[in-house]
C-alpha cells in the first residue's frame, strides 16, 4: 500500500480533511499502518475483510464503554477498504521503551492491565467470536517454529525448551471470556514516567481462555504479571506464555524486528528457568 491510496482512502473517511504528511507505521501481520499529520493513524487489513472491519469498530465502541485504559476512537470506519481511522492516543509502545525501563515499572502497569482484563472478561459484546485452538495445538506449531530459531537461543535454555515441547499441555478446561486477545507490549502505550496510557490494536479482541493475554503479559512483562494472576490461570498462562515467546521470536528473527529477539530472549530467564 502506497501514500497515493492512503491519501485516497482518507478522502473517502474525511472529505474535508487536509493532508500535511503521510508516514508508514510498518507493516504488521494483519494490517498496513500509517500515521497522518501526526495525530491520525489509518490502519488497512492485508486481507480485504468488510465483515471484520465493521465488527472490529463496533467491538471498539463496546470496549471504550467498559474499558479502564484509554482505547482508540474511531475517526471513521470504511467496511469496504477494509480500513478503520483513529485519533493517535498519547504515549508510546513499551516495545519501544528499554528493557529495563519496562521491568521497573512492570508491577504497576501489570496493575493497570489486570483491571482492564477483569472489565473485559466481565462483558460479552455483540460480534464477539470465539477464537479457540485447542492447547495441544498452541504446543504443535511452538515445536514446528523451534528449529528456525534454535540457533538463536542460547545452549542453557535449548534442553529446557525441548522437554516442554515433549510435554503434554495442560488440562484445557476453560470458559471462554471476551479479551483482547493479543495483549503484547507492542500494544500498550505508556509515557515517560512509565504509567500506561492507552492500549491499541483491538482487531484479534474475541472469545478466549482466560489465560491467554495473562499470559501475554507473562511473556512480556517477567514475574510481576504471573504474580498478579489468578491462580486457576496459573499454569494455562504459563503455557500460553512459553508457546507465544517461541512464536514472537520466530518473527523476530524472520523479519529483522529486532526488538521482538531481544524481549524473546530476554524472557527465557523466567519462562524456562533451571
Amino acid at each position: 500500500m502506497d501514500e497515493a491510496e492512503v491519501r485516497d482512502i482518507v478522502g473517502l473517511g474525511m472529505p474535508d480533511y487536509e493532508i500535511d504528511s503521510v508516514v508508514p507505521l510498518g507493516d504488521g501481520l494483519d494490517n498496513y499502518a500509517f500515521e497522518i499529520n501526526g495525530h491520525l493513524i489509518v490502519r488497512v487489513r492485508r486481507s480485504h475483510d468488510p465483515e471484520g472491519t465493521a465488527r472490529e469498530a463496533g467491538i471498539l465502541a463496546a470496549v471504550a464503554a467498559v474499558a479502564t485504559v484509554a482505547v482508540p476512537s474511531p475517526a471513521f470506519v470504511l467496511p469496504e477498504r477494509s480500513c478503520l481511522a483513529y485519533y493517535k492516543l498519547p504515549g508510546v509502545p513499551l516495545l519501544e521503551l528499554p528493557q529495563g525501563f519496562r521491568m521497573a515499572h512492570a508491577e504497576p502497569i501489570v496493575a493497570v492491565l489486570g483491571e482492564l482484563l477483569a472489565a473485559l472478561h466481565a462483558v460479552r459484546p455483540a460480534g464477539a467470536l470465539p477464537d479457540e485452538e485447542p492447547l495441544g495445538e498452541w504446543l504443535r506449531e511452538a515445536a514446528a517454529l523451534y528449529p528456525a530459531v534454535a540457533a538463536h537461543v542460547p545452549e542453557v535454555y535449548r534442553e529446557r525448551i525441548e522437554v516442554f515441547l515433549r510435554a503434554e499441555p495442560p488440562i484445557d478446561d476453560h470458559q471462554l471470556v471476551f479479551s483482547h486477545n493479543d495483549l503484547g507490549i507492542e500494544h500498550v502505550l505508556a509515557d515517560d514516567s512509565g504509567k500506561v496510557t492507552g492500549v491499541i490494536d483491538w482487531a484479534d479482541a474475541a472469545l478466549v481462555d482466560p489465560a491467554c493475554d495473562h499470559g501475554r503479559l507473562y511473556r512480556d512483562l517477567g514475574p510481576a504479571a504471573l504474580c498478579a494472576t489468578d491462580r486457576r490461570l496459573t499454569e494455562r498462562a504459563v503455557f500460553y506464555a512459553r508457546c507465544g515467546v517461541l512464536e514472537d521470536l520466530a518473527y523476530g528473527v524472520e523479519t529483522e524486528k529486532f526488538r521482538y529477539v531481544e524481549k524473546s530472549l530476554t524472557a527465557l530467564e523466567w519462562l524456562f528457568p533451571s
